[in-house]
């Protein structure tokens, strides 16, 4: 490991793990410290506090949500089996096994809070639709979150595709339409007339009012 002023640490090979490429949140170089300098060990003081702040956050985020009340949905109708009944391809084991975990979140009445992690092509979009179509069913309005606008089109076009057959309206907000556009579809979202938004960050906009 190269420091300031050309000052070489070298590692043995049995410790090699402990090594990893840096990966900074700016552009240029990082600034090398001195070897056997106060710098280094300030800097990593300051990470620890700081990671210390995070985790009291997250801790107290999590209280929070465990004490504010969720909405508890009914078991699974026939329009539900129907609908599952209705998807094209066979399902893997483990899109099984989250729409049940989903399932006993959603029965529950407490906020729910579940991460699904899968690849690409592993169907965790049809689990989203079958949460959301189950929120539906029961009048409650989802909002899907995605990274990229060309992901919010897709997606929409994916969840109007699945859902087509029912009373469920899918609605895509994105630069790809005007601001006329995107008024409207807004003033129908607080009016309860949307079932499932769809949209990147412009969902968090302080004028996105679900009903």
């Amino acid at each position: 490991l190269e420091f300031r002023e050309g000052a070489k640490l070298y590692v043995p090979a049995s410790h090699v793990h402990l090594v990893q490429k840096y990966v900074g949140g700016f552009k240029g170089k990082a600034r090398l410290s001195k070897l056997g300098g106060k710098v280094w060990a300030q800097k990593k003081q300051r990470v620890k506090e700081a990671v210390r702040d995070l985790a009291q956050e997250l801790l107290e985020t999590g209280a929070a949500r465990a004490t504010r009340p969720g909405h508890a949905f009914p078991s699974d109708t026939l329009w539900m089996r129907e609908f599952e009944a209705s998807f094209p391809y066979s399902e893997t084991d483990d899109q099984l096994a989250a729409m049940e975990e989903i399932k006993r979140d959603m029965a529950t009445p407490r906020a729910m809070e579940r991460l699904i992690c899968g690849d690409v092509g592993y169907g965790k979009t049809e689990v989203a639709i079958r949460a959301a179509f189950k929120a539906a069913e029961a009048g409650k309005q989802s909002a899907v979150l995605v990274p990229t606008t060309v992901l919010a089109d897709q997606h929409g076009r994916t969840f109007r595709e699945r859902l087509a057959d029912y009373p469920v309206t899918v609605e895509v907000i994105s630069r790809f339409l005007s601001r006329g556009e995107q008024r409207e579809v807004l003033d129908r979202l607080r009016k309860g007339a949307v079932d499932v938004l769809i949209g990147t960050h412009r969902l968090l906009s302080g004028d996105v009012d679900f009903a």
